[in-house]
């Protein structure tokens, strides 16, 4: 049953990721050790990224409430509501743990859209496979990325969705730098966070929208979401992409 919906997930793929297989190792991530990238990259590697001024919140769960809480709330459906997410999208869902956002982004986009669940830790990318599998989910795809790099492929997907993960991500302006050429023309990066120091798993506005915009987005949006804790920012690639050393890191405002 696993290889046949592995046959029709990397089928339904094919289109986006001409060539690419998405599922690490199958169906089954934990074997997977990230060692190799599953993208090939033909650009010369990066130079040096600054150094973030800001803590780093530690990863310590796939998710921070239950799923049945959260649709009490309507968190999926409002925050893919103010996304703009319809049917036939191409989204990504970075960070994906177990996959909330990621099988309810697959009913949103329907079959004709597709669905990339992408997190950095094997147990979550493998629990995420064996219930695509297991639902099945046609439209889905599960990968394994790294911590400074998504390793999406490019001009593939309409939305990008980072939702309470940013305050995570060590390497911010290499990560976003990396992630930039994934998105399609009009594609846009909706990141929901809480309103609080990253060291306590939140990222104030002020900082999110600084750290986005030295790497070349600018923010189109940024409404309260209470549904999920906290706020929800939309974003747009704008311009060229700079070049890593002359991005200017972001400095916290400290108390005197």
């Amino acid at each position: 049953m696993k290889r046949a919906v592995r046959r029709q997930i990397l089928r339904s793929w094919a289109p986006v990721f001409a060539g690419v297989a998405l599922l690490c190792c199958g169906v089954n991530l934990a074997a997977c050790d990230g060692s190799k990238p599953l993208f090939k990259h033909h650009e010369k590697e990066p130079g040096p990224f600054p150094t973030p001024d800001r803590p780093v919140a530690p990863i310590v769960s796939s998710k921070w409430s239950t799923e049945e809480a959260r649709d009490r709330l309507n968190e999926a459906g409002e925050v893919m509501a103010r996304a703009g997410i319809k049917p036939g999208m191409t989204v990504a869902d970075i960070g994906a743990g177990e996959g909330y956002y990621t099988v309810r982004l697959a009913s949103r986009v329907g079959p004709k859209g597709r669905v990339l669940g992408e997190d950095i830790v094997p147990a979550y990318t493998s629990a995420l496979a064996d219930r695509v599998a297991r639902e099945p989910l046609d439209n889905v795809s599960v990968k394994l990325g790294k911590p400074a790099n998504p390793e999406l492929p490019a001009n593939s997907f309409d939305r990008i969705f980072m939702v309470h993960m940013y305050h995570e991500i060590a390497q911010p302006y290499e990560f976003l730098w990396t992630m930039r050429p994934s998105l399609r023309p009009n594609g846009e990066v909706i990141v929901v966070d809480a309103n609080r120091p990253t060291q306590f798993h939140g990222t104030p506005p002020a900082l999110l929208k600084c750290e986005f915009a030295a790497v070349g987005y600018k923010l189109i949006s940024m409404s309260d979401m209470p549904s999920a804790g906290g706020y929800l920012a939309a974003f747009k690639a704008v311009g060229p992409r700079p070049e890593p050393g002359t991005i200017k890191p972001c400095r916290l405002v400290r108390p005197s």
